[in-house]
């Protein structure tokens, strides 16, 4: 079992790091790879962890970071190209892998991105009726009461008693909702707004909401900045009860993740590393890490092993007639 590369994935969910865990789950020999073995992808294309030669590794990385971007778990067959057509089936991805060694990986992709989380500052029937609701649907969910007692509260585990939102990884994932009925509402959404959350709510009338962001602005609070702030929060139900304040905070949340607006750092597109096709085998190289390169014609070209090199420099014309 690779306990580090699970101390690792661990540290990351701890974090709210989102990550690929890719396990071998079989393998052909003479692969460098070994069925159980494990490596996390991050966003960028980074591993860390083991799980196969430089033939296997460009490949598992661009399809983990596929499936970071979709959420989607996949099934990946890297093998030689003349036996990936008996390969073919729902679900499994088949990558060609036309290295010496003939060998051939299957390897899980299993993409862990942060949960959603609400943080909800103050204290009344509405911030704990939030935190329930968000709880209800596998939100994560973090109440703030600066100065109160956790035991005031319906889940004390989840409760601090300090305005301070360090150490909540805090990301585009993150919606902090300020219900602090008056009581410092400038400070929550001043400590709110420094922590750049994916979505910043005022649960507050239309007349007092907009006093709040005055008072933001007389303080130095940038327009770019108090534009930010979603006030009133949630949908607009009219005049209604803590509890169904708390609905109407959550429906709107809940339809905002469902548009892709609350989404943690690294979990959509990232820019590539450079990479390269093998004109010989028609692999994906990692321009930073290939160690195999040639100059023809001006133009340069990487590989993925030493033989494609060879056979380039044999006859480049014969590789290079076919891309």
């Amino acid at each position: 079992m690779d306990v580090s590369v699970l101390a690792e994935a661990v540290e990351l969910t701890t974090h709210r790091v989102p990550y690929v865990l890719a396990t071998v789950v079989w393998r052909r020999g003479p692969s460098s790879g070994r069925q159980g073995s494990k490596a996390v992808v991050l966003a960028d294309g980074t591993v860390r962890g083991w799980l196969g030669g430089a033939c296997a590794e460009p490949s598992v990385v661009r399809h983990a970071r596929q499936c970071l971007e979709t959420g989607e778990p996949a099934l990946l067959f890297l093998g030689q190209p003349d036996e990936l057509d008996g390969r073919s089936q729902v679900g499994v991805r088949s990558v060609a892998m036309a290295c010496e060694s003939e060998g051939a990986l299957e390897v899980y992709l299993e993409p862990h991105r942060p949960e959603p989380q609400v943080v909800v500052v103050g204290r009344s029937p509405a911030v704990d009726a939030l935190a329930e609701l968000a709880i209800a649907v596998n939100w994560q969910a973090t109440v703030i009461d600066d100065g109160g007692n956790p035991e005031e509260h319906a889940r004390p585990e989840i409760v601090r008693t300090k305005l301070d939102l360090s150490g909540l990884g805090i990301d585009g994932a993150t919606a902090v909702v300020v219900a602090t009925q008056g009581h410092y509402d400038d400070l929550a959404l001043e400590a709110a707004l420094a922590h750049d959350p994916g979505y910043i709510g005022l649960v507050a009338s239309g007349k007092r909401a907009a006093a709040v962001i005055d008072h933001l602005a007389d303080r130095g609070v940038a327009r770019s900045d108090t534009d930010r702030v979603h006030a009133p929060a949630g949908l607009d139900l009219g005049a209604v009860a803590n509890a169904e304040i708390a609905v109407a905070v959550m429906a709107d949340l809940v339809a905002r993740r469902a548009r892709g607006e609350l989404v943690a750092t690294g979990s959509g597109p990232t820019p590539l590393r450079a990479e390269a096709t093998d004109p010989v085998c028609g692999m994906t190289v990692l321009v930073d890490d290939a160690k195999y390169h040639t100059v023809h014609d001006g133009a340069d070209y990487w590989f993925c092993a030493p033989g494609c090199l060879r056979a380039f420099r044999a006859d480049p014309q014969a590789f290079l007639a076919s891309t």
